[in-house]
């Protein structure tokens, strides 16, 4: 198994190439960006951001972090890292960004399933500056950095695979900073995902259709896999954090909330699609 040191960063204010210099890193305009002691870069400028402190907050990142390495979605996680290193070269190294890697999760069972004969450059990017502390302090292999799916501080054409993971896709930036056949890898929620619990917060679901998922320009796509499973949570607290970890928690109302934070056991179906998409060779 090789992790390499990720190479691609660019400055978020020109676009220029990034320089390791020491504790920092620097762009030929001396831009430059501080490398925190616990291991992470902030790459979002205050221009970028859309309030004070966006993205996930401390507590929904504490709640993500104990459900996740609890094991309850690590059949997700095999199903993407299976896809992800399909195909990969040997002996070069290869560039993957996980794009809303929250606190790091998927990146770091990816870097775990890297074989001997591969080669990954992991970088792992969220707006929320308590999710990237969070990963940087689990795990010092990949690079980890604050930043935006808007606007990727990351070199054009220069990665294998992108990972956009139950978040917000920005199919444009994803197809400037992926090589000609990279691979973006989409993990999106189901009509069945949590249904149990949705039907417990909310009055009544409305029925969901299946969206049909357009190909982004500049990529081609190919074929879905469906991932279906069942999980078991025994005690209030891995259902509060189930909870806290999904918009459901702003959605749902104080009634709806109140119903779930009695519960001390709940049976549930996890159902996802995750869809890979080729960037275009032209």
């Amino acid at each position: 198994m090789s992790i390499a040191p990720f190479q691609a960063l660019a400055c978020p204010l020109d676009g220029l190439p990034l320089q390791s210099n020491g504790a920092a890193w620097r762009c030929a305009s001396g831009h430059s960006f501080d490398i925190a002691s616990q291991g992470y870069t902030n790459l979002l400028p205050v221009q970028h951001k859309r309030s004070r402190d966006p993205g996930d907050s401390k507590e929904m990142v504490a709640a993500r972090r104990r459900f996740l390495t609890a094991g309850f979605y690590q059949p997700i996680a095999d199903a993407v890292s299976r896809a992800a290193l399909a195909d990969l070269p040997a002996g070069l190294a290869s560039g993957c960004l996980d794009a809303g890697c929250g606190e790091g999760y998927y990146l770091r069972q990816l870097a775990t399933a890297v074989s001997d004969q591969q080669t990954l450059a992991l970088l792992g990017l969220d707006i929320s500056k308590w999710a990237v502390l969070a990963a940087a302090k689990q795990d010092r292999r990949p690079s980890w950095v604050v930043g935006t799916n808007a606007k990727l501080p990351v070199l054009p054409g220069t990665l294998d695979r992108v990972l956009c993971l139950f978040g917000f896709p920005v199919y444009a930036e994803f197809a400037r900073v992926l090589k000609p056949g990279g691979l973006l890898l989409q993990v999106d929620a189901g009509p069945d995902h949590l249904r149990e619990l949705r039907e417990i917060i909310y009055p009544s679901l409305k029925p969901e259709r299946p969206a049909k998922m357009q190909t982004p320009a500049g990529f081609s796509r190919r074929p879905t896999e469906a991932l279906r499973f069942p999980i078991e949570l025994t005690s209030a607290e891995q259902i509060a954090d189930l909870l806290a970890m999904t918009p459901h928690l702003f959605r749902a109302s104080a009634e709806g909330r109140a119903a779930a934070a009695a519960l001390t056991t709940l049976s549930l179906s996890v159902d996802v699609s995750l869809t890979c998409f080729e960037r275009d060779l032209g």
